[in-house]
């Protein structure tokens, strides 16, 4: 993993600066390419080719180079095909991205089984060609005034140019509203973009004009279901990401997604070697010890634990604001946070994660709703009335039921309804955004399972992408995701909705897949959790309660004029009552988070970062 950097004109000092700002990405090298067109920087993570992976890389006549952050899994076979064509002078899959590009054009993306965002400069069509993975796990954004282009892997490093920092307020009403970012190509800086996922970018030096075109889009089909054919897809993404010159650990949670890849990573490696780490809470209700150690005793593997608290973020919050770099919704990144470095701690450079599972299995108890309302507005009344019955057998809970009934409502009333859980907002800002957004109406106006899942990648995996990106990056380590290997995602896309709940229960058919991999208590599991933290109780320490205090009571919160000041202060205030719930707690991280990037990122307009914290 590594970050990037350019614009389209010479200027060395800035260009090293943007560099500078990208040091935790890539803390092992650093490379430039400077003429008269472009500048080009690199950060570089060492994990392929340790000796000669440096970048920029060229191909053979030094016409054509490349910035890239990310990994090409099948590059070595790639790179059997393009060896007859063209002469290699590294064993890197960055130098096989410029020759398949030299071979295939655009087209060469269609080849490409991994995560990337790269720049390409082609000095002899006079063009930079950029573009990022299918899902989006890697990032890559972008300023463009009509004649000047810049790019980079972190915004923070486009912010090394004079560039006016306007909070972008369409997106601040999203995040306060429906608890949403990274959904659309903006970004909290209302200058700055992204390159969508599944897009390229084609920037013309001479003319100065940017071009943004999809590559690829995900789409259902049909076809039959094969456990073996899951099971062998699966496998074979863990042994490709398993590609590297330095060992590779594993997340693990205790979760259906994380235990089947440490599971099955201890079938193809030495259990010795495998390195495992992991948020637990001893005594709450959160906590998921009971489910890793199942997968411990099961693979024998070296277990290394974190046990985040409250007064541990307060120590880390203002990193974990700058390297984020926007807005996020809670506490319950700095969980995955203090696993990244648990894991640098520890001397590893590389993860797996189970990230992307629950999107392409209908992992969250709320898809219950969409099977239901499709199975009623199939006729499938004997199905659904099953499937309720054992909906409640397996998670005693209505809350599947209610959400059926809530995608039935009409628009007007499902937004009401937001309206009223969200009475933090000032009325006027409410008033003024809620009938220019349309994100709820986007990602709910679905008539199958499927249809929903298709819009969840669409609006709502990438932020999570976005968390794991920066925590791990923070860290300097680069996290794979086998359970979004494209080939995994169209199959399973490509299957029935009762493939992906059945019987009451989430992710029906990859349980049965992993069948004699998981252990018993792993596939018989219903409880979700996540990088859960007890955020409502961190709130009531003294420390934690002070700082918010204070910030309440600031006059830069108060003139903000995004939030009902007085109805906040109340809700923190009855922070020790009983009935302080769950959402109360969650309005409150949100606003003090949100005041603390404007704080970092916006009041100073004129701050440079320095890369590592």
């Amino acid at each position: 993993m590594c970050g990037i950097c350019g614009f389209n004109w010479k200027d060395e000092n800035l260009g090293k600066l943007m560099a500078d700002t990208l040091k935790h990405r890539g803390p092992d090298d650093e490379g430039f390419y400077f003429d008269e067109n472009v500048s080009l920087g690199h950060r570089r993570l060492s994990i392929i080719d340790l000796e000669k992976g440096h970048q920029p890389i060229h191909n053979e006549d030094k016409s054509i180079w490349i910035v890239y952050n990310g990994e090409i899994y099948n590059y070595l076979e790639l790179r059997k095909d393009l060896e007859n064509k063209h002469k290699f002078y590294t064993n890197s899959d960055t130098e096989v991205i410029i020759h398949a590009y030299e071979e295939y054009g655009f087209d060469c993306l269609n080849k490409f089984n991994g995560m990337w965002a790269f720049c390409i400069y082609d000095k002899n069509k006079n063009l930079l060609f950029l573009s990022r993975d299918r899902f989006g796990v890697k990032p890559l954004y972008y300023f463009f005034d009509g004649k000047n282009f810049i790019f980079a892997s972190e915004i923070k490093a486009i912010l090394q140019h004079n560039i006016k920092r306007t909070p972008n307020e369409d997106l601040i009403f999203d995040y306060l509203m429906y608890n949403i970012v990274d959904h659309t190509d903006e970004t909290f800086f209302k200058e700055i973009k992204k390159i969508p996922k599944g897009h390229i970018a084609i920037f013309e030096i001479k003319e100065k004009e940017l071009k943004i075109e999809r590559y690829w889009t995900l789409k259902s089909g049909k076809e039959k279901e094969d456990k073996e054919k899951i099971r062998n897809i699966f496998l074979d993404s863990i042994r490709l990401r398993l590609r590297s010159d330095v060992p590779v650990g594993s997340c693990l949670s205790g979760g259906i997604d994380s235990s089947s890849i440490v599971c099955a990573l201890a079938g193809m490696i030495d259990n010795k070697n495998i390195k495992t780490f992991s948020a637990v809470f001893p005594g709450k209700d959160i906590d998921e010890s009971e489910y890793i150690k199942e997968v411990i005793e099961k693979t024998n593997i070296k277990a290394n634990f974190t046990s985040p608290s409250g007064n541990d973020l307060m120590k880390d919050i203002m990193k974990l604001v700058y390297y984020q770099e926007e807005p996020f919704i809670g506490p319950e990144v700095y969980t995955q946070f203090r696993v990244m470095e648990l894991a640098h701690e520890k001397g590893l450079k590389v993860l797996l994660d189970g990230q992307g599972g629950d999107e392409i299995l209908a992992g969250y108890v709320y898809f219950f709703g969409y099977y239901f309302k499709e199975l009623l507005k199939k006729g499938k009344i004997l199905t659904l009335l099953r499937e309720i019955y054992s909906y409640y057998k397996n998670h005693k809970s209505f809350y599947g039921i209610v959400a059926m009934l809530y995608l039935f409502l009409p628009y007007f009333f499902k937004t009401y309804i937001f309206q009223r859980r969200n009475n933090y907002m000032d009325k006027s800002f409410m008033n003024k955004y809620q009938k220019e957004s349309t994100y709820l109406k986007d990602l709910i106006d679905a008539n199958s399972l499927n249809d929903s899942l298709l819009k969840h990648f669409e609006y709502k995996l990438e932020h999570l992408l976005k968390f794991e990106d920066r925590n791990s990056m923070a860290f300097s380590i680069e996290t794979r995701l086998p359970f979004l290997d494209y080939r995994l995602v169209e199959y399973l896309f490509s299957l029935p909705s009762s493939s992906k709940i059945k019987d009451g229960e989430t992710k029906f058919v990859f349980r049965n897949a992993m069948d004699g991999i998981l252990p018993d208590k792993i596939l018989q599991r219903q409880s979700k959790f996540g990088f859960e933290t007890p955020g409502n109780e961190w709130i009531k320490l003294p420390e934690i309660s002070e700082f918010i205090r204070n910030i309440l009571n600031s006059k830069s919160f108060k003139e903000r004029g995004y939030f009902d000041v007085k109805y906040i202060k109340k809700i923190f205030k009855n922070k020790d009552n009983q009935g302080f719930v769950k959402h109360n707690g969650e309005v409150i991280w949100k606003v003090i988070l949100l005041e603390l990037w404007f704080r970092m990122f916006i009041d100073k307009q004129n701050e440079k970062f320095k890369g590592v914290w």
